[in-house]
């Protein structure tokens, strides 16, 4: 990681050019930055998620950037080059661009490598605005603590505001690990300590995690605001909503069988996610009700990742080894046109993480009319309304989601109803909301960092 020291980050920055075009937007009426820096060092919005270390992270940052550009903030996304043939620059939408940074070897760098890499990563940005006037960029926004790093540096360095997103804590997923999951290295505990301390404002996903912010990072109340994700609704829907045809047709083009009862796996496959409590889950059920079994499929949707790429066919082993490889399908990860059909064609989809920091699978899941069966961790418990959009499991007992599972496999009536009602829940999720709330937080950030300047001015003063 970029070593600083802590303190650094808290003493009153001279006038510059940027500085001086914060307080003209802030005096001029206009609250919002015309253009931001976004940083995400170790995964491209690019990238399909599913696999590898992209997923949620990077569907958040092109869904936010997206809509930010919708309301003339444009958005320039640096993220690290991990191929000779990557384009210096490409244009993700209107309004957005993602700039390639080399830092590093192309290939076969791993996440955990990658904070020797954050030197050249920030110059590779620093050097990008250095071609353009002063004040090229009003805001930086940070995604990861790798990001949060390289945005510490880059917000000093042009004396704007840093505003950064955890999405996943060391420290949370060290309390809630999975059966021999590899810990977090104290290095990233430092790291993400560090991150916060230099950090403007804080974007929580749920009050839950702003609390877990203050509780095991010191986060200032005054550093933390919440934001819930959102869904993309366009994509998101449910075909026709209440009607067992649909679901039907959507089987028919995936291939699955018609009247199957369908208990979907979609993400990465890693301990940190728990496929594997999903099937310990199906044999046991099996077991107490093998008659299901004809019309039982458990579809797993996406790749290894993380902690699991040391073990890729591990989830493969595990369902022969419990005699359920019959009614387990692998499926490659998809995009998010073919994902929505797999939502659409499900019975329910089934999340036994040991820690989300939203869940944005179910949120896409519920938006596409299909209700879901969730560990009670992270953001689960506001993404998923228990017993009315689906069903919370405490703990991770194979045999307690058993349980919860049975009634989504034999009560038609039951799915159908809270299909429904998940539809309309997610339905108050659009990135629209996610990104003007994002905007406002902006907004206060340029304040604050004028005021500031006010202030030390007024103190040589």
């Amino acid at each position: 990681m970029i070593q600083h020291p802590v303190r650094s980050v808290r003493r009153v920055q001279p006038a510059t050019p940027a500085r001086g075009r914060l307080q003209s937007l802030v005096q001029g009426g206009r609250r919002r930055p015309r253009r931001i820096a976004m940083l995400s060092v170790h995964t491209s919005p690019l990238h399909q998620p599913g696999t590898g270390d992209a997923g949620g992270m990077n569907v958040y940052i092109v869904e936010l950037a997206k809509r930010l550009a919708e309301l003339n903030i444009e958005v320039e996304v640096f993220t690290r080059a991990i191929c000779s043939d990557d384009a210096p620059t490409v244009e993700l939408a209107p309004g957005v661009l993602v700039r390639h940074v080399t830092a590093g070897p192309y290939e076969g760098l791993l996440k955990e490598d990658l904070p020797a890499q954050l030197c050249a990563f920030t110059h590779g940005v620093l050097r990008t605005e250095a071609g353009h006037r002063p004040g090229h960029y009003d805001l930086v926004h940070s995604h990861y603590w790798l990001s949060g790093h390289v945005g510490w540096l880059a917000a000093q360095r042009w004396g704007v505001p840093l505003v950064h997103t955890m999405h996943t804590m060391a420290k949370v997923k060290n309390a809630a690990l999975a059966e021999g999951d590899t810990p977090e290295p104290p290095a990233r505990v430092i790291g993400e300590t560090q991150v916060v301390e230099a950090a403007d404002r804080l974007i929580a996903n749920t009050t839950e995690e702003a609390a877990e912010l203050s509780r095991f990072y010191g986060a200032r109340p005054d550093q933390l605001a919440v934001v819930h994700p959102g869904v993309n609704l366009d994509v998101f829907r449910p075909a026709a909503p209440g009607t067992a045809q649909a679901r039907r047709a959507a089987r028919a083009r995936l291939g699955l069988p018609a009247d199957a009862a369908v208990l979907l796996f979609a993400g990465r496959i890693q301990p940190l996610k728990a496929p594997d409590v999903l099937l310990r889950a199906v044999a046991v059920l099996l077991e107490r009700r093998p008659e299901l079994r004809e019309r039982l499929v458990v579809p797993v949707v996406g790749g290894p990742s993380g902690t699991g790429l040391a073990r890729p066919e591990s989830l493969h082993k595990l369902a022969a080894q419990l005699g359920i490889g019959d009614v387990v399908r692998f499926h490659p990860p998809v995009g998010q046109a073919l994902l929505a059909e797999w939502y659409r064609a499900a019975t329910a989809l089934v999340m036994p993480s040991y820690s989300e920091s939203f869940g944005l699978v179910a949120l896409e899941a519920q938006a596409c009319g299909t209700p879901v069966v969730a560990a009670s961790v992270g953001g689960l418990p506001v993404a998923v309304r228990d017993g009315e959009t689906g069903t919370l499991v405490g703990g991770h007992d194979p045999v307690d989601w058993s349980y919860a599972l049975e009634p989504y496999v034999t009560d038609p009536e039951l799915v159908a109803r809270r299909g429904d009602a998940a539809a309309r829940h997610a339905a108050g999720f659009g990135w629209d909301t996610a990104a003007a709330t994002t905007a406002e937080v902006y907004a206060g950030s340029l304040v604050r960092s004028v005021g500031r300047l006010a202030g030390a001015r007024q103190r040589r003063a």
